[in-house]
């Protein structure tokens, strides 16, 4: 089974170059925008304007699709600027300014839960900087040492005469000064807006209808594209008849665009019906045969090869399992999964001569930009970006093969503004999936049931390789390992090795990526582990958990999760517990979940209890938000879930075959945020984590056998009306 060449949008020294940290945008970090320059507005850095009605302009430089961070990342400027955040405006940055100013914002993509652990530092810098430009401009004013000025709530105060002057009135001067080369960063003690719940910018937009998102964009004289590509993965188009269409009312054009065919009409509807009726032969290769049955195969292949690609070694694990009083085993296996982002594939381009312009729901508008100039062949200066709200992204929104075949649209057509939009069906048949991973453990324990060894084998297809095209350092894909290769146990021998199993099935970042499957396998066999030595599960994780910073973290919320959710107290009979704990994206997680299942297998959700320690938790309101919807997301894959592949396609179609969650099947989710405070650890990812084994683990509790493969629809269990 091949590797497939995909067109990503991405390719790795673009990957390189963007994924590196912003702290290389830090020398030019305060560099005014050319549009501020000729504002009468003044600007104190690239991330703050402050009006002289006292309204202060935040700029936010990531995108926005539901985490929340376009609030969050503000509100750590307006912290060390000492903003009153009542006259706070958040607006986007853009690309092209980016690309103007060689970075100044830093790093744009919005992946990997990275925006406040990435962005942090200069963010506050930023803050703090505008706040100290202001003192010395007030102290300047009033003559007198800026050591006896105090910035407070938008106003600088001269303390011993009780003077005071509002920012609005002391930004042009501000402006004007030199910004220092070191500013001091506040104490987290003295934070008076980091910690408290506010309220999201966004939401007044969002709930009147104002906020724009990349579906919702209109240009005059738009004209509307649907497409379809070869429903088997790297076809192509063989040879195409629209004559069916081409006189219709409202279709201008039907193209054929080598991997994929547009119709391009008035009103996206009309595009979408007509799509229908082009006859298209298409050349699938060698791929239209491909089946889950050969996938599994391949999968299983892999796990027997007699050398693999070792991303773990601690010890001696084959002679420590030969010794073992006891040795278990078991193999656990998670699908291919679509990202079903509630808004599909959307983009806007406009080709007028070499001047692009694009509308674009993207999760990394840098790259957007570069992908649409290289495909428009025009210079990226002449690209812009206009910023738009994400109807979701959960990872698929960050690579641009979508924006390349807009772009590839508008070229066909210069002049002429096209709005591409992908129907349903094209976007879960056509996505870059979550790859499907088949685990394989097997433990030594001591007659105490103490564990003495651990060998961990995946078997996976590789997302940095195929979507990315990165080497893997020593033959290794790090997310196909994550939580295994750096679990936090005291297991002395320790091997986690990697067969790399690419397919053409195309894969890519999926919401939490290798956390989002891994800690299935891990945290359900330590259960397994624990059961083989009659242990609690609970006591059984503690009393493996060294005395170290990690490990230290790892019992800390594991502790504050179960005494939420009083796990030293019976539940209710016919009622039963799972638990799990993981850390992932700088973050440490934790959950338990009680379940009952009642004679037609429909699972009852009684209580979620989830927990985080991110280091600092920026807005906790937020945070509570990001959990109860990562456990909607998450209970959808675990009990639905699975995309399958038959004569090398995926089978499912649409919400009637791809199940999505529904509001009356939501159980109660209580979050425990217990942030310990040193780091900034991410937030919109690691929440999923630890949710599928808690679940899975209180089910082969309550069933009393084992699950070890998801989705829970293929064990012949549903989830009951909560």
């Amino acid at each position: 089974m091949s590797t497939p060449d995909l067109t990503s949008g991405m390719d790795r020294r673009h990957f390189l170059k963007i994924s590196s940290t912003a702290a290389a945008g830090l020398s030019v970090g305060f560099f005014v925008p050319q549009s501020a320059q000729a504002a009468n507005t003044p600007q104190l850095n690239v991330w703050v304007e402050i009006e002289p009605n006292d309204t202060i302009v935040i700029r936010y430089a990531r995108a926005e699709m539901g985490q929340g961070s376009m609030t969050s990342a503000p509100m750590m400027i307006a912290e060390e600027l000492e903003a009153d955040w009542k006259k706070v405006r958040v607006e986007y940055a853009t690309a092209h300014e980016n690309l103007r100013t060689k970075r100044a914002y830093g790093d744009m993509a919005s992946v990997g839960s990275r925006t406040i652990r990435n962005s942090q530092e200069y963010l506050r810098k930023a803050g703090a900087t505008g706040r100290e430009m202001l003192i010395a401009a007030a102290a300047q004013q009033w003559g007198v040492p800026a050591s006896e000025c105090k910035a407070a709530l938008s106003k600088v105060t001269h303390v011993p005469s009780k003077r005071t002057l509002s920012y609005g009135k002391l930004a042009a001067a501000a402006a004007k000064l030199e910004a220092p080369k070191d500013v001091k960063l506040k104490d987290p003690k003295d934070w008076t807006l980091i910690g408290k719940s506010i309220p999201r910018v966004d939401i007044p937009d969002i709930v009147t209808g104002r906020v724009k998102y990349g579906i919702d964009a209109q240009v005059p004289g738009m004209l509307h594209a649907a497409i379809a590509a070869c429903p088997v993965f790297n076809g192509t188009v063989k040879s195409m008849d629209a004559s069916k269409v081409e006189n219709r009312r409202g279709i201008v054009k039907v193209l054929n665009l080598g991997t994929f065919v547009a119709v391009v009409a008035d009103n996206w509807w009309r595009a979408k019906e007509a799509l229908r009726d082009v006859a298209v032969d298409w050349d699938v290769g060698e791929h239209g045969t491909l089946s889950s049955a050969a996938i599994m195969a391949h999968f299983k292949a892999g796990m027997d090869q007699p050398e693999l690609a070792v991303a773990r070694n601690d010890g001696n694990t084959a002679d420590a399992l030969s010794k073992s009083a006891k040795v278990i085993e078991a193999e656990y296996f998670t699908p291919y999964l679509a990202h079903a982002t509630m808004e599909p594939m959307v983009c806007t381009a406009w080709l007028q001569g070499d001047q692009l312009d694009v509308w674009c729901s993207t999760q990394n508008p840098e790259s957007t930009l570069a992908v649409a100039a290289a495909t428009a062949g025009v210079p990226q200066a002449n690209v812009k970006v206009h910023p738009m709200q994400l109807g979701g992204g959960l990872g698929r929104k960050s690579p641009q093969d979508f924006t390349r075949q807009a772009v590839t649209i508008a070229k066909a057509m210069p002049g002429k503004p096209i709005k591409m939009l992908w129907s349903r069906e094209e976007e879960i048949q056509h996505g870059l999936y979550r790859p499907a991973s088949l685990m394989r453990f097997k433990a030594g324990l001591s007659a105490t049931g103490k564990a003495e060894a651990l060998h961990i084998r995946v078997s996976a297809p590789s997302i940095l390789a195929t979507l990315l095209k990165l080497p893997l350092p020593k033959g290794v894909d790090g997310q196909a390992v994550a939580c295994f290769n750096d679990h936090p146990y005291d297991i002395p021998n320790t091997l986690v090795d990697y067969a790399q199993r690419n397919t053409n099935v195309p894969v890519g970042f999926w919401r939490t990526v290798g956390h989002s499957q891994n800690p299935f396998g891990r945290e359900c066999f330590i259960d397994e582990m624990a059961q083989a030595a009659a242990q609690d599960p609970v006591a059984y994780r503690l009393a493996m958990l060294p005395n170290n910073e990690k490990a230290n973290r790892d019992r800390a919320i594991l502790l504050a999760v179960t005494k939420a959710a009083g796990w030293d107290k019976k539940p209710a009979p016919g009622v039963f517990r799972g638990v799990a704990a993981t850390d992932g994206y700088g973050s440490w997680t934790a959950c338990v979940c009680d379940v009952s299942i009642n004679a037609k297998n429909e699972v009852k959700i009684h209580r979620i209890v989830i927990g985080i320690d991110p280091g600092y938790a920026v807005n906790p309101d937020n945070i509570v938000a990001q959990f109860q919807g990562s456990v909607v997301h998450g209970l959808t894959a675990i009990f639905w879930g699975e995309n399958t592949i038959k004569d090398g396609r995926v089978e499912q179609s649409n919400f009637h075959d791809y199940r999505m969650m529904r509001l009356n099947e939501m159980p109660k989710v209580d979050v425990v945020i217990a942030p310990t405070g040193g780091f900034w650890g991410g937030v919109g990812e690691p929440a999923q984590a630890p949710l599928a084994p808690a679940v899975a683990n209180a089910i082969s509790a309550a069933l009393g056998k084992r699950i070890r493969s998801l989705p829970l629809k293929n064990h012949g269990l549903t989830l009951a009306r909560a």
